[in-house]
């Protein structure tokens, strides 16, 4: 190993949200420091399963409708079913293609 590019790894503390506590070894401040966490798995929604709920206001709602407006749907729009979504482009002109002339023997 090349000396002094590598950080220096010591053991700290890393305290929960609920108080508990363990030590592990980081390359976080310096020996003996202690690492509070703001979240972690015990309580954060993300581990938990819990506070899944979708916050939905009418800015939001106007925003999508502004960007997707436009948007034709095929077959309607079942409720419990998702429709397709077409977006109709206009055709571009394809290029002109190049007579190829043979070559006569």
């Amino acid at each position: 190993m090349k000396e002094g590019i590598h950080p220096e790894y010591h053991a700290i503390k890393v305290v929960m949200t609920d108080g508990s506590s363990f030590e592990t070894r980081s390359t976080y401040g310096k020996e003996g420091d202690v690492l509070q966490l703001d979240v972690d798995p015990k309580t954060h929604p993300a581990w938990t399963g819990g506070g899944g709920h979708i916050n939905e206001n009418a800015s939001q709602v106007a925003k999508f409708n502004k960007r997707f407006g436009g948007f034709k749907m095929v077959g309607g729009a079942p409720k419990a079913a998702a429709a397709k979504v077409v977006v109709e482009k206009p055709k571009a002109e394809a290029p002109a293609k190049k007579k190829e002339k043979k070559a006569e023997e």
